[in-house]
């Protein structure tokens, strides 16, 4: 199965599985599970922005960093600038935070409330290099959509 297929065959059933909650937490912790079971990620959360700053969320892999600045690394810098981060090496990433060292390749996608305020992001690593690419964009912030919508709007 194709990446795309993956993804085109995930979302619904995501969608279909957090309808009518709007707990934060609860929907963010399946959605972590239902992206990292199907899709294989090595490492698979959210960031939430509490007092100025992200704090990890819920996420399934190994341990995380707790916090992480405002335009720091690659999730600060998604939080800054509300774009979703694809990073083919994260080596090459100006000012990249190593919260594992196996991390290669990220993805970071931000949730933004009405006002376009960042009130979350989904951060995915991978092992390998050039993980992520186009595809992964589009349905990711497809999903991102959808979840801001649920739980900010």
């Amino acid at each position: 199965m194709t990446k795309q297929e993956q993804y085109e065959q995930l979302l619904p059933q995501v969608y279909a599985l957090i309808e009518g909650e709007h707990d934060e937490v609860a929907v963010m912790s399946n959605v972590v599970a239902a992206l990292h079971e199907t899709m294989g990620f090595f490492w698979t959360g959210f960031y939430r922005v509490v007092n100025n700053e992200l704090l990890v969320g819920p996420f399934q892999g190994p341990t995380a960093c707790f916090h992480i600045a405002y335009g720091r690394g690659v999730c600060g810098t998604a939080w800054k600038t509300g774009l979703t981060q694809v990073v083919a090496d994260v080596e090459q990433f100006p000012g990249h935070i190593a919260c594992s060292s196996l991390s290669r390749s990220e993805i970071v996608v931000p949730l933004s409330d009405a006002e376009g305020n960042v009130r979350a992001v989904l951060d995915i690593d991978s092992k390998e290099l050039g993980t992520f690419d186009a595809t992964d964009k589009e349905y990711l912030e497809q999903l991102c959509r959808q979840l801001a919508q649920q739980l900010y709007l």
